[in-house]
């Protein structure tokens, strides 16, 4: 699949913004470029298009879902939308097979997440618990190794973690922004990991620490991984 986007330029020497709009197929000149009137969204001023380009996203070679392993992921009381919209989309590109949403955490129903989602949840499986530590009980009666992402007593940096990775599929855990993982999930979970830090704050944002450890897992537990 390709996409076809423009550069503008504004037209004010001060300005000198510079900006990309999608062209949408089958539109009116006037109707191709973003925003209306081909205006500066920061002075106003008339822009014009200095480049066009073909974005094809198909371009290289991707894994089959089939020869990958079973990884799925729980969010409990995930407060941000926005945070869940984006944890869609890096499942979506991480070949996850489920999220199980829990708690507070935005469903796709009714929400605002799509506005990070970006669709990927309507491609990505998941399902709603009221109750995260019921859910991760059943996850474990499938079958399945659960991985908490959290920095406490007992957890092991991620990046060790592929010396003694199990074969059995792998859930991993992510809890709440402020508060963290429930410690009723704590002591469901076989892992504890955490992703080192070196600045003065403890943790990552939820959404970039859950992609970090999902691609991490996903391709240090590939035997075939490109």
């Amino acid at each position: 699949m390709s996409d076809i986007f423009n550069i503008h330029l504004c037209s004010n020497s001060s300005c000198n913004f510079r900006f990309p709009s999608q062209v949408i197929i089958g539109s009116t000149n006037a109707e191709r470029s973003q925003p209306p009137n081909d205006q500066c969204p920061r002075c106003g001023a008339l822009t014009r298009i200095v480049e066009s380009f073909v974005q094809d996203t198909q371009g290289f070679l991707q894994p089959q879902r089939s020869e990958l392993r079973h990884i799925e992921a729980l969010l409990d009381n995930i407060r941000s939308v926005y945070n869940v919209g984006s944890m869609f989309r890096t499942a979506d590109g991480c070949g996850i097979a489920h999220l199980h949403l829990c708690g507070i955490s935005a469903t796709p129903e009714g929400s605002k997440l799509s506005k990070t989602a970006l669709g990927a949840e309507h491609s990505v499986s998941w399902s709603y618990h009221n109750n995260a530590v019921i859910a991760a009980d059943e996850l474990r009666n499938r079958g399945l190794t659960l991985w908490a992402l959290e920095g406490c007593s007992g957890a092991q940096s991620l990046f060790d973690a592929q010396k003694d990775i199990p074969d059995e599929p792998i859930a991993l855990v992510v809890g709440n922004e402020v508060s963290g993982v429930d410690p009723g999930l704590i002591n469901e979970c076989e892992r504890l990991v955490y992703i080192p830090m070196f600045g003065d704050k403890s943790s990552l944002n939820a959404a970039t620490a859950f992609g970090i450890a999902a691609y991490y897992l996903r391709f240090m537990t590939e035997t075939n991984a490109p």
